[in-house]
């Protein structure tokens, strides 16, 4: 397995487990977070006997946003002129962006496990992915508008399709921050749990009930509902059509069928 600078990777009984390894940082998300997520993503896409991934973060928070560092060291880089300067951080933002879409970009179901901070950048990256699950002690905050900025990396853009447009509108206006227990009322987590222990065995549970289904299965249903973000019914039902023509072909659904009638348990190839 790869050594990281800002993550901890491991691969087992099929579930990468992916937590961001700054604890001291509050796990601030540094250079090295920004273009190790690529590669580890990469892998994931890339490696069959990983079927499902939890995400999570060492320590008592889970990720306290972009490290101010990065952000410090774009404004000196800036010159005088005011189109270069435009090109360049134009350039630099679709960078970031290109991060977190190869988390909700990936083949496999991605479960965020949030406890304590998940602040700014952090919101963007949980958006990315398929489910959330916290603590109730968490605290989620769209933190850029009292940076004097907007989110500029997928909370804006992805957050209406979680909790509402309304709902996100407040947060993303005021910065203000919302525990788990009200994450929950408003659909950003699925569930809040009491503890993190509590938080981590309920999170891994459920990466390994997913783990076991048909790899086939849990690649189109993830394709199907991706594709549906930006496309009329009529097209999501065409694509599922011609989709299905193919996969139904698989031998997983022979082995799901005989598992069903047989009451035993179907073991599905990576």
């Amino acid at each position: 397995m790869t050594e990281y600078q800002a993550f901890r990777v491991e691969l087992k009984d099929r579930i990468a487990h992916v937590a961001i390894n700054r604890p001291e940082k509050i796990n601030a998300m540094n250079a090295a977070f920004w273009s190790e997520i690529v590669d580890i993503f990469k892998w994931i896409d890339d490696t069959d006997e990983v079927r499902v991934v939890v995400l999570s973060g060492e320590g008592k928070h889970f990720s306290a946003g972009i490290d101010l560092q990065m952000l410090a060291q774009a404004a000196t880089a800036l010159g005088r002129d005011v189109g270069r300067n435009a090109e360049h951080l134009r350039r630099q933002i679709l960078k970031l962006q290109a991060s977190f879409n190869a988390v909700d970009h990936c083949r496999k179901p991605v479960i965020a496990a949030i406890q304590g901070y998940c602040i700014g950048g952090a919101i963007d990256l949980i958006a990315a992915c398929d489910m959330r699950y916290s603590t109730l002690d968490a605290q989620f905050s769209i933190k850029e508008i009292d940076m004097g900025m907007a989110a500029d990396v997928g909370t804006l853009q992805r957050l209406p399709r979680i909790i509402g447009d309304g709902m996100m509108r407040e947060l993303a206006y005021t910065g203000r921050s919302v525990d788990g227990q009200e994450a929950q009322s408003m659909g950003l987590v699925n569930r809040a749990y009491a503890d993190q222990p509590t938080l981590m065995a309920a999170v891994f549970a459920l990466a390994a009930e997913i783990a076991a289904k048909s790899p086939v299965a849990i690649r189109g249903t993830k394709e199907m509902i991706r594709y549906m973000r930006d496309h009329r019914v009529d097209d999501g039902l065409e694509y599922i059509a011609t989709w299905n023509a193919a996969m139904l072909q698989s031998a997983d659904l022979k082995v799901a069928m005989a598992a069903h009638m047989s009451k035993q348990k179907p073991e599905f190839a990576d």
